[in-house]
């Protein structure tokens, strides 16, 4: 194998793990309930949700605030469950796309452990001159349990 060609499945694999670290620290900073954190992580990014698409640091966290509730030990009590993660990616352009599935659970000492809504993520990455960062997280929910206790009322027309 040329030497060229090893070199760009190595920086393949690299983004391929960097872009899975920014999906695993997303639903970390989501269930721990860091939503400054997760302004940071979004912060040159657009998020799309059930609402209108919000973008920037402030605004993301601003909306995570508003949006899902937290309990007395600063989380929402929640699991985000990422799998089926499909990432591409495009070494010479600095840029990738990801899909995924998501589930997140909810436990409360009142509610039982259960599944409260399942989806798919759909992102965009890039590089410029640093680490890989998201440019874009579109979250479609498409089976919603229970989330009464996740997210504060009218949160879902957001």
């Amino acid at each position: 194998m040329p030497a060229s060609s090893a070199r760009v499945h190595t920086d393949s694999s690299s983004s391929h793990r960097a872009i899975e670290n920014l999906i695993a620290r997303y639903a970390e900073l989501v269930d721990d309930g860091d939503f400054t954190g997760l302004g940071f992580l979004l912060d040159n990014a657009t998020f799309t949700g059930s609402g209108a698409p919000v973008s920037g640091r402030e605004a993301i966290e601003k909306m995570f605030r508003d949006t899902v509730i937290v309990y007395a030990d600063g989380t929402p009590r929640t699991q985000h469950v990422t799998t089926n993660v499909a990432i591409e990616v495009d070494e010479q352009a600095n840029t990738a796309v990801s899909r995924s599935y998501v589930t997140v659970f909810q436990a409360l000492p009142d509610l039982p452990l259960q599944p409260i809504a399942g989806g798919r993520y759909h992102d965009r990455f890039e590089r410029r001159g640093g680490p890989w960062r998201f440019v874009e997280r579109r979250v479609r929910i498409t089976l919603v349990g229970d989330v009464s206790r996740h997210l504060r009322p009218n949160a879902e027309q957001r």
